[in-house]
Order: C-alpha cells, then sequence, then structure tokens
C-alpha cells in the first residue's frame, strides 16, 4: 500500500475519532445543562411559593411560622432573580452581584433586558397586588453550556502543539539521518576511487604505447570524474554549502549535454541558448545540478522513447525562475502534495528520494522554492525553480 495513501487514512481515523469524542461530550454536557435548568425552573417556582406564603404570613403573622419562607429565600445564592411590582418597578435583586443587587439603575437596566427578550415572569399573588419575579439561569450553568467549546479549543490546542513538537522532533531526526547516511556514503565511495584511480595510473603507464588502451583508460577516467562529483554531492547534505555566483545559463548547458548523451535520440531538448545574455545566481554548482539532474531522469522516465523536454529562464522582482517541462504521462491530482515526499515514486523501482532532495537542496540551501507549476494526466508536468536573485 501507498504510505501515503496509509498515512491520510490514519488522519481520517484520528479526525473521525475527535468529532465521535466532541459529539459524546456535547450530548452529555446538554444532558447535564437540562437537568441543572429543570431543577432551578423548580427552584424558582418554590421561590415564587415562597415570596406569596411570607406576604400573605405578613398580613396575620399568627397564622403560621415563617422561618422556613425566610431561610428559603435566603438559600437562594446561584439563581439571579428579580422582583417587579404590579407596577412595573422593580423593587429587589439578588445574585447579579453586591453592587447590582442594591443599584436602582441595574435593577431597572434588567429589567428592561429581561423584556427586551420576551422573558415571561411568574406572577406572584400577594395581598397588596400581583408582583413578578423574573429569573435567568445561574452562572454555573452557563459556564456548563459553553463546556464543550472550551473542551474542543483545548483538545485542538493540545492536538496542534503535540504535532508540532513531533514533526519538528520528527524531521530533526530524519535531517540526522539523511545526514549521516549521504557523508557514510560519500566516505564509503571515497576509497574504491582512489584505488580506481591508482589503476587507471598505473594501466597507463604499463600501456603507454597502445591508442585503444588509452581511449578506454580517458573514458574510465570520465567515470572516476563523476564518481567523484556524486560523492562530492552527498559529502555537501548536513553542511552549509559555499554559494557562489554563476551563469544559469551555463548550468543548464551543462545539464542538457550530460543528460542529452543518456538520453533516447528520439527525445528532443529544447534548453535556452547558452549565448543569451547572462543571469547570475548565487548557487553551489554541484548541487544544483544534482536537482536538474534528478528532474530530467524524472522526466525521461515519464515520457518514455519519445517526447520532449523544454526549459524556460525568466525573472521577476525577488527571483530568477527557471521552468522545466516534459511531455510524459504527467502526475496525478492526488498525488501533487506528496511527490517532494521521502518515499513518494510513480515508478516500481527506485527510492523516491530524488524530489526529496532536490526540495531540501533548492529550500534549505538556496533559500529558494520548487514546486509543480502545472500537470495533467497524458499533458506533460512543469516544475519550477525559484532562486533569490
Amino acid at each position: 500500500m501507498d504510505i501515503y495513501k496509509q498515512k491520510s487514512k490514519w488522519k481520517w481515523y484520528l479526525a473521525l475519532s475527535g468529532i465521535v469524542i466532541i459529539a459524546i461530550s456535547m450530548l452529555y454536557t446538554k444532558y447535564l445543562t437540562d437537568q441543572l435548568a429543570a431543577e432551578e425552573n423548580k427552584k424558582a417556582e418554590q421561590l415564587k411559593r415562597a415570596t406569596e406564603s411570607l406576604s400573605y404570613s405578613f398580613v396575620d403573622s399568627s397564622q403560621c411560622d415563617i422561618t422556613f419562607q425566610m431561610e428559603f429565600l435566603s438559600s437562594n445564592t446561584s439563581i439571579p432573580v428579580l422582583w417587579v411590582d404590579e407596577f412595573n418597578v422593580p423593587m429587589d435583586a439578588r445574585n447579579f452581584g453586591e453592587e447590582n443587587d442594591t443599584s436602582v439603575a441595574f435593577r431597572e437596566k434588567k429589567f428592561l433586558e429581561f423584556k427586551k427578550k420576551g422573558i415571561e415572569p411568574s406572577v406572584v399573588e400577594t395581598p397588596y397586588g400581583n408582583q413578578y419575579l423574573y429569573y435567568e439561569h445561574s452562572f454555573i450553568l452557563t459556564l456548563l453550556k459553553f463546556y464543550p467549546f472550551v473542551q474542543l479549543v483545548l483538545i485542538a490546542a493540545f492536538i496542534a502543539f503535540g504535532y508540532i513538537a513531533f514533526s519538528t522532533s520528527r524531521r530533526a531526526e530524519q535531517n540526522r539521518v539523511w545526514a549521516g547516511m549521504a557523508k557514510e556514503t560519500a566516505h564509503q565511495l571515497g576509497t574504491p576511487i582512489s584505488g580506481m584511480v591508482a589503476w587507471i595510473e598505473h594501466l597507463r603507464m604499463m600501456k603507454d604505447d597502445d591508442e585503444e588502451v588509452k581511449e578506454i583508460l580517458d573514458e574510465l577516467d570520465k567515470d572516476v570524474d563523476r564518481l567523484n562529483l556524486v560523492a562530492d554531492r552527498f559529502s555537501k547534505i548536513g553542511s552549509a554549502p559555499e554559494l557562489k555566483a554563476v551563469n544559469i545559463y551555463d548550468e543548464l548547458e551543462k545539464c542538457r549535454a550530460y543528460m542529452q548523451r543518456r538520453a533516447p535520440r528520439k527525445v528532443e531538448f529544447d534548453f535556452p541558448d547558452p549565448a543569451h545574455a547572462p543571469i547570475s545566481v548565487k548557487i553551489n554548482a554541484h548541487l544544483f545540478v544534482w536537482v536538474v539532474e534528478n528532474l530530467l531522469r524524472n522526466a525521461l522516465d515519464a515520457m518514455g522513447s519519445t517526447g520532449k523536454i523544454s526549459v524556460e529562464v525568466y525573472e521577476d522582482e525577488k527571483y530568477v525562475c527557471m521552468d522545466l517541462s516534459d511531455t510524459g504521462h504527467g502526475i496525478p491530482a492526488s498525488k501533487l502534495k506528496t511527490v517532494f515526499q521521502p518515499g513518494f515514486s510513480s515508478k516500481k523501482r527506485g527510492w523516491g528520494l530524488g524530489l526529496s532532495l532536490a526540495k531540501r537542496i533548492i529550500e534549505d540551501y538556496h533559500s529558494g522554492k520548487i514546486f509543480v507549476k502545472k500537470s495533467g494526466i497524458d499533458e506533460g508536468t512543469t516544475f519550477t525553480i525559484h532562486l533569490p536573485k
């Protein structure tokens, strides 16, 4: 299975699990708030009855003991209540805050708010005329209603910070592994290359007069130089490479000349003329050529034995830009986000590290950008490289 398909599935599984957790939390919180709201409604009704009972007790105090009513009214320390007389004048308030409860202006303001919201009061029948009891749910119940959203934000923040920390740690570990493998590869290549150089020189001395052997040794020299270039490229991974100003057209011409000799004859290379007015960029030539060669190899693999590879160079305000296009089979839209990730490959053979290395070289070492500008099935692909001026 494609590792990125598997990774995408795990993301959906985690997202679905998160949604289920939040849904359960919201449903359970709603159940609790409904229960508390029902209890507060009952308590408000009991406050109404206690007020009625207390008002009649004042008319005839011999009828009953008012201690219970007084204690019950005093026990309400959570539900904000407002008493209004029959002339719509607020008389008393409780649990809005110590200062607000005693403020005439606040009571009038709160009464207008209740009226504006269309809240129907409980009618309190007293010997002196009807009173009206307005109330709202307690602050604790209001907070509980927002608890799922607070929980969602906290869980999301925890996941985000955890993901960032894990990704940073994993990326740093990958960088160390990459750099270590690259340097070890360069080190391991050094010994056989040195041996090959020595054997070539030995054969030159032995067959100094044999023109055919000389021709073969000259080709071997070229291959050894190529191996030295590969080893040098690997040795630069993981360390800050030296950047020098070069003519971009000259470097592209080197890539074309090398790759065209190794490409099928029916593949056409349309590169800029190196005689163009020079465009100077600061790059590490060995690493930059490596990137272009990776893109050209991918293009050749995508086209097969026929097709066209073209390169266009242009400038904008900040960058020198290069578009490398091929007429190959293209990249599916579903794969565009993963082409630069380690392990991605559309070929049956290969490690899928070429484009990942290219991205690292361009973005980390040259402070540039590399991306797929456009691609379509059987319409070819265009990669774009931006290098700072």
